[in-house]
């Protein structure tokens, strides 16, 4: 049965409106419905003196392209919104994912807006990797007189921030494209900015009679549910749910080097939903100890008010050099502006904390000089360890308590100490969603799947089973998994077997690297099983790697390209192209950080 269209949450009604409207239209007939659309055309005529008012002339829209570099989907996002805006300034948009576009797309484009991310250290995204080495090369072509604009995404945290964003804004200026509005460069609280900007930089490339026509809203009563609105989640990092911790175990045991918390939330609201896949995001609260530590070290002692301020909101852990920069002119101090002139800064910031920056260059501070350094606390993102049809109305996740030592101090992640130490089982913490459209189960159930994951990098195949299972999907499932030891760190190891027992997973490989005298790792498995992994891709198998993209997802990477060589006579670039074929088929997906 089609489901009933329902009004969309951006319908112009209060919320408590579109709640009744939509009861009352679900249980309507045809009939209804078509009595109900002339009834309102009536109506309007009568409102306006019985004329019928003439429709206004459709105006030409100028045409846009918007192109997007996204690893974790912020830009994807920024970039449909944008599409959804374009509209009402006379724009028609068009969206390319720049891992299927080519510079043929830019030399016939008008208009340009892109969303860049970075990643990592100056790089851009691994889906983005071929367009902005096309883009940066002599080859690419001339784009004289096309507007363009360019937002870029980063993380103030790293060396070169938005640096990829900045590259592209360069470069297209450089190949004869006109900048319509300036670039902005902004950090993981980009929301509120990035709306305003998008609306600035749309308003510019509108056609310049776009204000006098009037906006149509189309609705299609004819399309099914999910088509109506997009598919952005209800809860958001702009709008999280409260949800219960309804459990808190450790899945390792007592003689293991690692500490990963199984977490369980729960929650009542209906409208919290994910697809496996997708990450949870969850905001974590600081330590008060390192918040009392800060507040000693900057001369505001232990007042309550600021301490708890601090501990909910703010990021009292990242040294960046803008900070430093923002603290050097905050003092005034040319021994902390030093600190950015050549090779200072990485010597000094190496596993060091904003604590050491006040420690080392002690100033006392006002309680508004301290806020207005800070950034706010930015939430933590997990792959979700569940499917919602197996465990309605919770999310799991599988999160690695993180601890170090380093110049004299014990440092704790912020996330993973919060939910390890400072969370209990029937408290409640802040958590929404975040979708990852390019790590998806195939919507054949019969698809076999390749999964390879390392530590905490599992958890998106127990969601991937547990929805395979509950959808009765009949593919074959083939898990690769690695840790340190068998006995203490096999997480998940009893839920495995038994699916290996029922047959809902076809077979795992296993590499323990501390079990035996040589280091043993997923690779290594993923080698020695080279013909039946090009078998079954022979068969049309899809392959997930879910991991740390510097140690293990890099590793993988680099020995699939050889096992696709290997039927080519070893050809490493023929095998690197084979990769690059199964990415853009959507059958080689990466869920990495």
């Amino acid at each position: 049965m089609t489901a009933t269209p329902l009004l969309p949450r951006n319908a112009p009604f209060l919320p408590e409106d579109i709640e009744l409207l939509n009861k009352v239209v679900a249980r309507t007939t045809p009939q209804q419905r078509s009595w109900l659309a002339g009834f309102f055309a009536g109506f309007e005529a009568a409102q306006s003196g019985g004329m019928v008012q003439p429709v206004p002339a459709a105006k030409p829209r100028a045409p846009l392209t918007i192109l997007y570099a996204s690893e974790s989907g912020n830009s994807e996002a920024l970039a449909t919104k944008a599409k959804k805006a374009a509209q009402k300034h006379g724009l028609d948009a068009k969206v390319f994912d720049m891992a299927d576009a080519d510079m043929a797309l830019l030399a016939k484009s008008k208009n340009i807006v892109v969303f860049a991310a970075t990643w990592g250290e100056g790089d851009p995204p691994a889906r983005a990797v071929d367009f902005y080495q096309a883009l940066m090369s002599d080859a690419a072509p001339r784009i004289d007189g096309v507007k363009f604009a360019v937002l870029a995404l980063g993380d103030t945290a790293y060396a070169q921030f938005c640096a990829v964003g900045k590259a592209i804004d360069q470069r297209l200026e450089e190949l004869g494209g006109v900048r319509s509005f300036d670039r902005v460069d902004l950090d993981l609280d980009y929301a509120k900015k990035a709306a305003e900007w998008t609306e600035g930089a749309l308003a510019k490339l509108a056609p310049e009679d776009a204000a006098a026509g009037g906006t149509v809203v189309h609705v299609d009563f004819g399309a099914a549910l999910p088509h109506l609105e997009d598919d952005e989640p209800r809860y958001t990092a702009e709008q999280p749910l409260e949800a219960e911790i309804a459990a808190l175990v450790n899945l390792n045991g007592s003689g293991s080097t690692r500490e990963t918390w199984h977490a369980e939330f729960a929650f009542d609201d209906p409208a919290f939903t994910y697809q496996p896949g997708d990450a949870i995001g969850l905001f974590p609260e600081n330590d008060p100890a390192l918040v009392d530590d800060l507040l000693q070290a900057v001369g505001l002692g232990s007042e309550a008010a600021l301490l708890l301020k601090l501990q909910k909101s703010y990021d009292v852990t990242t040294l960046s050099r803008a900070l430093v920069d923002n603290y050097a002119k905050l003092t005034g101090r040319a021994d902390i502006k030093a600190l950015l002139e050549g090779e200072a800064y990485p010597k000094f910031a190496a596993d060091r904390q904003l604590i050491d920056l006040f420690l080392a260059y002690p100033e006392k501070l006002t309680q508004d000089q301290l806020v207005g350094l800070l950034r706010p606390l930015p939430g933590r993102l997990y792959s979700v360890a569940s499917s919602l049809k197996a465990h309605p109305g919770e999310a799991h996740l599988l999160v690695g308590a993180v601890r170090w030592e380093s110049h004299g101090r014990v440092r704790k992640g912020v996330s993973s100490t919060f939910l390890g130490e400072r969370r209990k089982a029937g408290q409640n913490a802040r958590i929404y969603v975040k979708p990852n459209r390019h790590f998806r189960l195939p919507a054949d159930g019969h698809t076999p799947i390749i999964m390879i994951g390392a530590g905490t990098g599992v958890a998106p195949y127990r969601g991937f089973v547990e929805e395979r299972v509950a959808d009765g999907a009949k593919g074959k499932s083939w898990l690769f998994f690695g840790e340190r030891n068998f006995t203490n760190d096999f997480l998940y190891q009893l839920e495995w077997q038994d699916y290996l027992a029922s047959g809902d997973l076809t077979r795992i490989d296993v590499a323990f690297s501390r079990d035996q005298p040589e280091k043993i790792y997923v690779q290594h498995r993923i080698w020695e099983k080279r013909a039946e992994i090009n078998a079954w891709l022979q068969e049309g198998a899809h392959i997930y790697v879910c991991g740390d993209e510097k140690g293990m997802a890099k590793d993988v990477d680099a020995t699939l390209v050889k096992v696709l060589a290997e039927p080519l006579k070893g050809d490493e670039e023929a095998g690197r192209a084979k990769l690059k074929e199964l990415t853009k088929a959507g059958r080689y997906q990466r869920d990495i950080y």
